[in-house]
């Protein structure tokens, strides 16, 4: 299955990164980052503050011939 999301080289991330405690741009700690960016190989989640998360902002793919399904 492909991931949506990036996946981070954690060597060049701080431990506050690695742990979700800063922003994976910009080091900020408060407010704690609360945008979803990415994973690390461990599957741990990264992420941003709201003023670098839309820089790392993943186009949505488009389904070619198929109809996406929507689950309510």
């Amino acid at each position: 299955m492909a991931r949506s999301t990036p996946t981070f080289d954690p060597e060049g991330l701080t431990i506050e990164q690695r742990w979700g405690e800063a922003c994976v741009i910009c080091h900020k700690k408060w407010p704690r980052p609360r945008v979803h960016v990415g994973r690390l190989p461990d599957d741990s989640r990264v992420f941003a503050c709201d003023d670098c998360a839309p820089a790392l902002r993943i186009p949505v793919q488009q389904n070619r011939g198929r109809r996406a399904k929507i689950r309510a």
